[in-house]
């Protein structure tokens, strides 16, 4: 695994662990939308898309996404994408097959824009921005 996999793969992992519980959270003109509508492939491949604004990020900074369908309480990752925190309002795909397949319908799905702090020497979250909202997913 290359050091740019572990860190998508420990930014993740962290998202799901320590995301904030509920509500969205952002700092100063910080922000994350999801696209009300995702795609589900026939191999279950969720794709995920929205826009992300941020800035200050000194440490490697992602958009993490997980989803939840219908009354589970678990969530899957759905990936992470790189960000840039130059102020700008850019757009993330992310795209990641859980271990559970999705149906087509409405998910649950929160994005985070997260920053790894290494100050510490350990990579610990920082939190830009939080979104939760309901998705329609559909074939395709």
């Amino acid at each position: 695994m290359s050091l740019r996999q572990l860190t998508t793969v420990i930014a993740a992992s962290l998202l799901l662990c320590a995301a904030p519980a509920a509500g969205a959270v952002a700092g100063p003109g910080e922000t994350v939308t999801v696209n009300a509508t995702g795609r589900v492939a026939a191999d279950g491949t969720v794709t995920l898309s929205g826009t992300y604004r941020c800035t200050g990020g000194y440490g490697p900074v992602f958009v993490s996404t997980s989803m939840a369908q219908g009354d589970q309480g678990t969530r899957y990752s759905i990936g992470a994408t790189r960000a840039v925190c130059d102020g700008r309002t850019r757009a993330w795909t992310n795209t990641g097959r859980p271990s559970v397949t999705p149906r087509p319908g409405t998910g649950h799905v929160t994005a985070t824009v997260m920053e790894l702090n290494l100050q510490s020497g350990l990579p610990l979250p920082r939190f830009h921005a939080a979104q939760r909202q309901d998705v329609t997913l559909t074939q395709g």
